[in-house]
């Protein structure tokens, strides 16, 4: 069966995705190791993603971001036995 561009393209986003996912997991281990509070992890790499999200695309692209990122928190898509990754 032959993958279609988007088949194509829908599977390299999902690889980009992992291994974004990967980084950002050795990220947050290395500053829990550190004594770094999650908390503190966690606005430091919002604060970085929305300043390159504003920096490459603008303040609009960043809000429907944070759109979108609530909309999954209301759903409850990042409770504990919902995570994906």
């Amino acid at each position: 069966m032959e993958q279609s561009v988007s088949d194509i393209d829908a599977l390299v986003r999902e690889e980009k995705r992992l291994t974004a996912v990967e980084s950002h997991n050795e990220a947050w281990a290395e500053g829990l190791s550190a004594g770094i509070e999650p908390e503190i992890i966690a606005e430091a790499a919002l604060a970085t993603a929305f300043a390159e999200i504003v920096a490459a695309n603008g303040e609009e692209a960043a809000i429907a971001l944070l759109d979108r990122m609530r909309a999954r928190v209301e759903a409850g898509e990042f409770e504990p036995l919902r995570l994906r990754h």
